[in-house]
């Protein structure tokens, strides 16, 4: 037996055991106060390897500071920069508060966790952290969903389409977080419930128990929340790239007709400068789901063939979830040109600039002191 997984070498450093069935497992230092929430699954697992709860828990410290820190400077940003206040970039802001939120709520409780190897905040705050997942992710993702129908609008529809406006860009967010916050309080009610994970650090939807209607709720709520968003938001991008083709091909084909190397007036810098806000939004979207599918993958394996679940394979949910917090950002800091320019100012050592920017970029990203907010 190696080291880590002899309790008579973890004796005088772990918490006692309140293990019913008396063999060794994972769930061994649970607090007994949330022992009726860990499934009967989880006590075949022996205890994790402490590295593993070392590395996690450093991985997590390190993304919660670089989420909360890069988008706290986003939402201050676009909020004191007068000419990045459109209505969408409204929702940009809704996007980096979400992420804010997230990270600021649910990091803290995962390093205490992985520091002491298991929960110990409690079953109450056990539903709490798992609720705020829950949350802030449903919210997150419509929210780009929102984005990328405005770049659809935009891109697509041209000058036949209607600007998005202030009270339409409030009205989608106040939708996003009503609709968000009545799916996650289902579980509160009896429909599934928030549960401790695998490795006993985090929380999140009940995944193992053998209740139709407990599953319902996760089947139901991942159409909502992950196949309705993705199917809409690959049918726009799919028009949004060949509106940006068609558009391109129109421009060399004048172009050649008129012997000049390129068209670029005010109307072609205008389209440029979209298509590249669309850009940003198609990786952001694509990070999103890259992040969240694992997540995905271990819910729906639990209840087909829960199994193939174990505490080592339920960490990457966790931590590919939260990483996502991080993406926003740093993709806002390099991809959107505005929010670049207005960070080289207000924060030089922060920005990214881009070498051999030609001069139509460069008028694109310019934002004057004037524009500013005091």
């Amino acid at each position: 037996m190696s080291y880590w997984n002899d309790p008579a070498n973890l004796a005088d450093t772990s918490l006692p055991s309140t293990n019913p069935y008396g063999n060794y497992t994972v769930v061994d230092t649970v607090p007994k106060e949330i022992l009726h929430m860990v499934d009967s699954h989880w006590y075949q697992f022996p205890p994790m390897n402490p590295l593993w709860y070392g590395l996690l828990g450093f991985a997590i410290f390190v993304l919660g500071i670089m989420s909360v820190v890069g988008n706290g400077i986003v939402i201050w940003v676009f909020m004191t920069t007068k000419n990045l206040r459109s209505p969408a970039n409204t929702l940009v802001v809704n996007l980096a508060l979400s992420d804010f939120l997230m990270m600021l709520v649910m990091f803290p409780p995962m390093v205490i966790s992985c520091y002491n190897g298991t929960w110990t905040l409690g079953a109450f705050f056990c539903e709490l952290y798992a609720f705020a997942g829950s949350l802030f992710g449903c919210i997150s993702i419509w929210t780009m969903l929102w984005i990328t129908l405005d770049r659809y609008n935009v891109i697509v529809k041209g000058v036949s389409a209607e600007p998005l406006k202030k009270k339409g860009a409030l009205l989608r967010i106040l939708f996003t977080w009503t609709m968000s916050l009545v799916w996650c309080l289902f579980p509160f009610f009896g429909w599934n419930r928030y549960v401790p994970e695998g490795n006993m650090t985090a929380c999140g939807t009940d995944y193992l128990t053998e209740d139709m209607f407990s599953h319902s709720y996760l089947y139901v709520y991942s159409v909502w929340v992950y196949f309705f968003p993705l199917v809409v938001i690959v049918y726009s991008y799919t028009f949004i790239v060949k509106a940006v083709a068609a558009h391109e091909k129109q421009m060399r084909d004048q172009a050649k007709k008129m012997g000049v190397k390129s068209l670029r007036n005010e109307e072609a810098q205008k389209t440029s400068a979209e298509c590249r806000l669309a850009k940003v939004a198609l990786v952001t979207v694509s990070l999103w789901f890259m992040a969240w599918t694992p997540y995905l993958i271990i819910n729906y394996t639990g209840m087909i063939d829960k199994q193939k679940v174990t505490p080592l394979f339920s960490i990457w949910g966790s931590l590919f979830a939260k990483a996502n917090a991080v993406y926003n950002p740093i993709v806002y800091a390099i991809s959107h040109p505005k929010y670049r320019a207005a960070l080289m100012k207000k924060l030089p050592c922060l920005a990214c600039s881009t070498e051999g920017q030609d001069n139509t970029s460069a008028a694109t990203t310019q934002v004057s002191e004037k524009e500013e907010s005091s």
